[in-house]
């Protein structure tokens, strides 16, 4: 076994355990093991923390888009977490996200939506994760397919001369869609899947169409938590997740993780999103979620690149 999979097997994080054990030993997410492993995560002291801010009545006191405390986030979190479904004790929370994605007005400008279509797509997402999606969030599905360009992305910018998708607007939809596709086998949803990798893959992930370069310097650098950010490894994850990892065109961004790799076989955290602070202040976390560190491996981090690089057939032996 790999020294890296050891310290992850042995990991303080219920959630890195719960990872390391699901997408790299490939062990029964139904076992008895792993359901007291999802157990664990509930009970963890860092969603604990994350959930500290609930009142009696089981909402947060705060806007559901608050960053990164409000409900919306809050629950794309503990999804990511691998946060035990069904949870009846989170539908106050559940209630505070769906009144706000439901009441979002239509945006056309230019003959285009220009609705924050990932704002849509986490909820969406973290519910179907989360074991509490109900029939609301249909609506949300045909929201995301009608908004959807002809491009197969998705973009809120609202100046009528911008005419292609963001990277940052598209890839939550397609990991959205991907799933609700998955879980549901609805064909339109896996169509919108397919037009939307074509975004990414086309470009290789991280380069421009018209001369191979970066396009943008962040896309390039591993974070976590990326929360409405994107990079590579992010990439990755939805490719695995949406069934594209062995697409060739993946390979650069996989070649270029693999370089990032440390001695010790694991990833870092290059840059991150959040702080951890008593002011309050946008950005704010109730956690630390490792830092960054050149040097230092990242266990949040690590996880991921070692889950995409197992599903993509490249094992490594350190």
């Amino acid at each position: 076994m790999q020294p890296i999979l050891e310290n992850l097997l042995i990991s303080p994080e219920a959630s890195i355990r719960y990872q390391a054990r699901l997408y790299l030993l490939g062990t029964d997410p139904a076992s008895e093991e792993m359901r007291r492993l999802q157990n664990e995560i509930r009970t963890s002291p860092r969603v604990q923390t994350l959930l500290s801010e609930r009142l009696p009545d089981g909402t947060i006191p705060r806007r559901a888009y608050n960053k990164w405390l409000g409900t919306h986030w809050v629950l794309t979190t503990l999804a990511e977490l691998h946060y035990p479904p069904g949870d009846a004790t989170l539908q106050p929370m559940v209630e505070q996200e769906l009144e706000m994605i439901l009441n979002i007005a239509e945006i056309t400008i230019a003959g285009k939506n220009r609705n924050c279509a990932s704002i849509t797509a986490f909820a969406l997402w973290s519910l179907l994760k989360l074991g509490l999606a109900d029939e609301r969030c249909e609506k949300m599905v045909k929201s995301l397919l009608n908004w959807q360009w002809p491009d197969g992305g998705w973009n809120c910018d609202k100046r009528p001369d911008v005419n292609r998708s963001s990277f940052m607007e598209t890839i939550t939809p397609l990991r959205a869609l991907a799933r609700y596709a998955q879980e549901t086998g609805d064909a339109h949803a896996n169509q919108a899947v397919q037009r939307a990798a074509e975004i990414f893959l086309k470009r290789q992930l991280f380069k421009r169409l018209q001369d191979g370069r970066v396009m943008d310097k962040n896309f390039v650098l591993l974070h976590y938590p990326c929360y409405w950010h994107y990079d590579i490894l992010l990439a990755l994850k939805v490719m695995t997740e949406a069934g594209f990892i062995r697409d060739p065109r993946c390979a650069a961004a996989l070649d270029l993780l693999e370089t990032k790799r440390l001695p010790d076989g694991g990833f870092p955290a290059e840059k991150k999103y959040y702080r951890v602070t008593e002011q309050h202040v946008s950005g704010r976390s109730l956690v630390d979620w490792g830092g960054t560190s050149k040097r230092k491996s990242n266990p949040f981090v690590t996880v991921d690149a070692l889950r995409v690089l197992h599903a993509a057939g490249r094992t490594s032996s350190k």
